[in-house]
């Protein structure tokens, strides 16, 4: 991905596993965020890319599949409490195209998210502990424009984080393990089968 130049894989700690992938299924690239400032100050960041691959076992049903992703993200991130360890908030909007290469059939996914840091734990030994909790909503559409699948709601995710000897910096942080701790409150339609029947429709 192609973001702005403070964006990097050391964003590491939001190199996020969780970041729509959780809440939008389909998607198969991560948002890379970026560190936030230290030392006190609040960090701020927009963040606007777009970017296409071709995915050729789109949901294991063999298809091969061309996305097009639209990301736009906006980032907060301030120090808390006594330690100082950098909380994010972000929110953010991402759309994908969805196009059968064998058919030319297309779908559009839209969601909206916002995800926020509700605890992040020193643990003492070069590792954070972050429980984040995330909200929005993915629909799926057909080439019609009506909404095939739906996922509301919210889930909480768990990361564990080498905080790489700097635990108030996250830009040297790297992911080292995640785990829904608390899955979806809301419908959780299955994107998939709704796209692979979808995508393999007779025109």
């Amino acid at each position: 991905m192609h973001l702005s130049s403070r964006v990097g894989t050391a964003a590491s700690r939001r190199a996020r596993v969780v970041w729509l992938s959780a809440i939008l299924t389909l998607g198969a690239a991560a948002a890379m965020l970026p560190a936030a400032a230290v030392g006190g100050q609040v960090f701020r960041e927009t963040i606007h890319d777009e970017f296409q691959f071709v995915d050729d076992n789109f949901c294991d049903a063999g298809l091969e599949v061309e996305v097009a992703v639209a990301l736009d993200i906006r980032v907060h991130a301030v120090p808390h409490g006594a330690d100082q360890l950098v909380y994010f908030l972000q929110h953010g909007t991402r759309t994908e195209l969805l196009t059968n290469l064998a058919n030319g059939r297309s779908l559009r996914s839209f969601a909206r998210v916002t995800e926020k840091d509700q605890r992040v734990t020193d643990n003492g030994d070069g590792t954070l502990t972050i429980l984040i909790l995330a909200t929005g909503n993915a629909v799926l559409y057909d080439q019609n424009r009506k909404a095939i699948a739906r996922n509301p709601g919210q889930i909480r995710i768990e990361l564990l984080v080498d905080d790489g000897g700097t635990p108030t910096d996250p830009s040297d942080d790297q992911v080292l393990a995640s785990e829904v701790v608390r899955s979806s409150t809301g419908r959780s339609d299955d994107f998939c089968e709704a796209a692979v029947s979808a995508l393999t429709a007779p025109s």
